[in-house]
């Protein structure tokens, strides 16, 4: 065993895996620029002068980010009036707010009495905290409200790339997905989900790094901007049950608990009807957009044979499906032949609560994204996902300004809008299918296939299993198995 282990402390850092070597779908596309990087480079341990891969994607994302301005530039020029944010699909939440919820003449209305935000504690401070900061005497205040909002979700999105990356452990160059993917493009300044985003990958990183009261306080505040980060603690919980190690789970998730009460605490007492009404809001509110619930109340609307849901049962019936969903992934985390990855749980997780909820918005792809780039990196999938994902993004918006069109030329086709829903719903699915049977068999991993575990497991690295279903009995130790099968570093990079 010394001598196996005597050249890795001496070698210095490992190489990294290389897209157009590891990835078969981007080598077909690298005939322009000479191949694929050949088999005598030696990437990861060879100084690349100054642009790193982590400069590299930073630029990468600065650039995505000024495509997010054009996207959105329409309606920079012509107004978010009438029926331009659908018609260019310009859409964003932050320009009606600002006006129609008093930011243009109170910064921090929704911290007053009787105030009806139908956000989270902190998702209305940095709503508040922008209007403060827009000169009262502006011309256009609303459209510079717009842009500074728009100038920090671009460096929450730089956050989340290089997280991404520093979790990728030999494979950086997955954050690359995060950096230039179209659905951040297109929807993340719809919505202020990015802050939610950003603080959930800088929580997973220090997790990764056994950090976990930080891990924890940064959870925390992610789930008082968007409930979603707090999900990810269920598969902290998976891991923790299945090593025995739960000491890591109720550090992080009590802590994540306290951060969030203490966050709201001050904010219920002092108006506790304004707290309130965000979720008076969320049961109350019907079918979203884009959602399973909508597109089955309109087949309802044409078919008396199907009935339509109301608000409170589709509340009722998205627990209990989300409920279903986690019990189903915590089985499979129990009985799979290795402990599952973080990555790979936590996109299974916030995945189903997509699928299964009421509401479905453009904006929770962003969620997905840098999830994905951890669960399952694989080029292929990724870009068709993406594809569907534009499609429907610009079929919604289509369909909505279709909605109060007297043209019956220009309208979108009920018919179109609805099958765009059901195929991002079904390319969803799909993806959490792949990443179940990555779970299942380790072989189909992409992580795992170039000879590392879990990136992500942290405080678990390296603990063999305590308890499992398959035979209600701990299994063989794992790092005497993943001795075995991992390939050699130098074999695979």
């Amino acid at each position: 065993m010394r001598e196996s282990k005597q050249p890795q402390s001496t070698r210095g850092p490992l190489r990294i895996t290389v897209p157009s070597r590891a990835d078969g779908f981007l080598r077909q596309f690298t005939a322009v620029i000479g191949g694929p990087l050949g088999r005598h480079s030696d990437p990861g341990r060879v100084n690349p002068g100054f642009f790193t891969v982590e400069r590299v994607l930073i630029l990468m994302t600065i650039a995505a980010s000024l495509l997010m301005l054009l996207a959105k530039n329409p309606c920079r020029v012509n107004g978010w009036g009438g029926s331009n944010p659908y018609i260019y699909a310009c859409y964003s939440d932050w320009v009606p707010l600002f006006g129609a919820r008093g930011f243009a003449e109170n910064p921090w209305v929704p911290f007053s009495a009787q105030a009806q935000f139908e956000y989270p504690v902190l998702m209305s401070v940095v709503a508040s905290a922008v209007a403060w900061l827009v000169p009262e005497g502006a011309a256009n205040r609303s459209l510079i409200y717009f842009d500074m909002n728009l100038v920090l979700v671009a460096i929450l999105w730089i956050v989340t790339v290089v997280c991404t990356l520093r979790m990728g452990g030999r494979r950086p160059w997955d954050a690359a997905m995060v950096a230039i993917a179209p659905g951040i493009i297109l929807a993340g300044s719809v919505n202020w989900d990015l802050w939610a985003v950003a603080l959930l990958a800088l929580g997973m990183l220090s997790f990764a790094r056994r950090h976990t009261v930080l891990a924890g306080i940064l959870i925390g505040l992610g789930t008082a901007m968007k409930i979603y980060p707090f999900f990810v603690l269920g598969a902290v919980l998976v891991i923790a049950v299945r090593t025995g190690k739960l000491k890591p789970f109720w550090v992080t998730g009590g802590t994540a608990a306290l951060t969030w009460i203490l966050v709201n605490l001050p904010y219920a007492l002092a108006y506790p009807d304004s707290f309130k009404h965000f979720f008076a809001f969320s049961s109350e509110r019907g079918a979203g957009f884009s959602s399973f619930w909508h597109v089955w109340n309109l087949l309802a609307e044409k078919s008396e044979a199907l009935q339509p849901f109301n608000a409170q049962q589709m509340s009722f019936w998205d627990l209990v499906l989300f409920f279903l969903c986690c019990t189903g992934i915590a089985v499979l985390g129990l009985v799979a032949k290795r402990t599952p990855r973080l990555g790979s749980l936590a996109f299974l997780i916030v995945a189903s609560f997509v699928m299964v909820n009421k509401v479905y918005s453009p904006q929770f792809i962003v969620w997905l994204i840098p999830l994905f780039a951890l669960a399952l990196p694989r080029w292929r999938e990724f870009v068709v996902w993406m594809l569907v994902e534009v499609a429907h993004f610009y079929g919604l918006w289509f369909y909505l300004d279709s909605l109060g069109a007297e043209d019956i030329h220009k309208v979108f086709p009920e018919t179109g809008y609805i099958v765009l829903v059901l195929a991002h719903m079904l390319m969803l699915g799909y993806l959490m299918y792949l990443v179940a049977r990555s779970v299942l068999d380790p072989r189909r991993d992409p992580i795992r296939a170039v000879g590392q575990e879990d990136p992500l497991a942290g405080p678990f690295a390296g603990a063999p299993d305590a308890f499992t279903l398959r035979g209600l009995k701990p299994s063989a130790p794992q790092h005497a198995e993943h001795a075995a099968n991992a390939p050699a570093p130098e074999a695979k990079a």
